[in-house]
């Protein structure tokens, strides 16, 4: 590739990568606006995110779809894999309509139902009603996106979900009815949803370590259920207490 001239200057820019090198020619305003915009980086564990998605968005449809969880710390790039992917896959406009293979919203914050509902139809470009009942919003929603063929729905920020008792009860619920335990775990209460939030910090990664661990030791205590037994005797440490044993042994 021929070298990059600015003001008469000729510049060696091999240490930029090739699509960089004109950019790298251009006016310190334009330059700055290049560095200051969201760009993506690739590298190995986000790469692998990308080809599982690319994976499920070409599953043959079935009853019961697959689903994936991306959990990360924050500011750790998921909102920009995400992104990424939603630009290989973008709308495409028809005579009649558009085609939304991938949509992708943000969980709004204190969720309810018809707030989420609302979320799909502002990312869809949809126009609102605020007469819509929960149930009529359902059908417009599904109506919607099978009419613009999204195969794809992801959802960014889903913590958010913690926001409302009653999604997060019936997350809970769902994880209760996934661990092989011989007796129930009557977890997706309020009060017991208040005690997991806040051990957990808030954020699903962390709820799921939590309720593994919890879960193994009910099956080695004998318990087969989590409660509050199990969940003292799991061997799980949240954030903060693991940073501050990392604090005490470097000191």
């Amino acid at each position: 590739m021929p070298e990059v001239v600015v003001e008469g200057t000729d510049l060696d820019l091999s240490h930029l990568h090739e699509s960089v090198r004109p950019i790298a020619a251009l006016p310190a305003a334009e330059r700055l606006g290049y560095v200051r915009a969201d760009r993506w980086i690739g590298y190995p564990a986000a790469n692998e995110a990308l080809q599982r998605l690319e994976t499920l968005l070409a599953w043959p449809a079935k009853q019961r779809m697959p689903n994936l969880l991306l959990v990360g710390p924050t500011n750790n790039g998921k909102s920009m894999i995400i992104e990424k992917f939603r630009r290989d896959h973008p709308v495409v406009s028809h005579a009649d309509h558009e085609e939304i293979p991938v949509l992708a919203l943000q969980m709004p914050s204190n969720p309810s139902v018809t707030r989420f509902y609302t979320a799909i139809l502002t990312a869809m470009g949809a126009p609102l009603r605020k007469t819509y009942q929960i149930a009529h919003l359902e059908q417009v929603v599904l109506q919607l996106l099978r009419s613009a063929g999204v195969r794809m729905l992801i959802i960014d920020e889903l913590h958010n979900v913690f926001g409302g008792t009653a999604d997060a009860c019936s997350l809970l619920a769902s994880f209760a009815a996934a661990f092989p335990l011989r007796r129930p775990s009557l977890i997706a209460t309020p009060e017991m949803t208040s005690y997991l939030l806040t051990r957990s910090e808030g954020t699903i990664g962390e709820l799921a370590g939590l309720l593994t661990d919890a879960a193994s030791a009910a099956i080695e205590s004998g318990e087969e259920s989590i409660n509050q037994r199990t969940l003292q005797l799991a061997s799980y440490a949240g954030p903060t207490e693991r940073r501050r044993l990392f604090e005490r042994e470097l000191t």
